[in-house]
């Protein structure tokens, strides 16, 4: 059985006992949250498709911890023109572990 999802703007193909790292969210570490925007379900075979979310069905979560991603550079340069840029960034992520999907 697995879901998709929306949750901070991305759209994530989730299972249960799975984990998915989205953009940093205002939750507490340990905390569980209920996900509504649930737009696709698929239970072994029986899919059902939202229109656009799915009525009824949620997937709970427990926030496990909040951290940086891997460091991103960001390096501009014009050539012969004596231009040159360098720019780093992390982005802060949340990582949720799927505790389950009701349908």
């Amino acid at each position: 059985m697995y879901a998709i999802i929306e949750v901070a703007g991305q759209q994530f193909k989730v299972e249960k006992d799975r984990y998915i790292y989205v953009h940093r969210l205002p939750n507490a570490e340990g905390e569980e949250l209920t996900i509504d925007r649930v737009l696709l379900v698929d239970d072994n075979g029986a899919v059902s498709v939202g229109a656009p979310t799915v009525e009824g069905a949620q997937v709970k979560a427990k926030v496990l911890e909040h951290l940086k991603g891997e460091k991103i550079i960001v390096f501009k340069k014009k050539r012969r023109k004596g231009y040159r840029r360098k720019k780093g960034h992390r982005q802060y992520l949340t990582k949720l572990q799927i505790v389950d999907i009701v349908k």
